[in-house]
């Protein structure tokens, strides 16, 4: 086996540390300004904790948003944990970092994307010779528009 050094993983560990430390700050001060973020992850990752009613509608994966409405936001090393309103219900869940596959600020166009989740032997994964891809997303800039008011009603099942 031929060593290398895993830049593909590295920059993953590194961007879920990007994740903690922004999560960090703002269950300690709030989200500053107009920041906001919509998180996807993988519903079917073993140590993703939601509801049994979420992960039957989202048997994949689910977007979540956190900007008006969040409570108990409490960051670890491994995730974080968040109360969100689900149509007027609050439902805790738990979301490693590992299983998130797009962090998106729309407003300030940053997004990050996780092309795979292979993270099953971390020990070695500085030294695997495995490529993984990660991509540091800018949203194109558009011109902004008035506010609009959408129904959500609409995108219900």
């Amino acid at each position: 086996m031929s060593r290398t050094i895993d830049y593909g993983n590295l920059m993953h560990r590194a961007m879920r540390s990007l994740i903690q430390n922004v999560l960090t700050d703002v269950q300690s001060n709030g989200l500053p300004g107009e920041h906001h973020f919509f998180i996807t992850f993988d519903t079917k990752h073993p140590d993703v904790d939601i509801a049994p009613w979420l992960s039957d509608r989202y048997p994949g994966e689910m977007t979540v948003v956190m900007q008006h409405w969040y409570d108990n936001l409490r960051v670890t090393d491994d995730g974080f944990a968040v109360t969100l309103n689900f149509g007027d219900n609050p439902e805790p869940l738990y979301v490693p970092y590992n299983a998130i596959k797009t962090f998106v600020d729309p407003s300030v166009e940053f997004g990050l994307r996780f092309e795979t989740q292979d993270d099953d032997d971390e020990d070695q994964d500085i030294l695997e010779d495995d490529e993984e891809d990660i991509t540091v997303e800018e949203v194109p800039e558009e011109p902004r528009k008035d506010a609009e008011v959408v129904s959500l009603d609409s995108f219900r099942k």
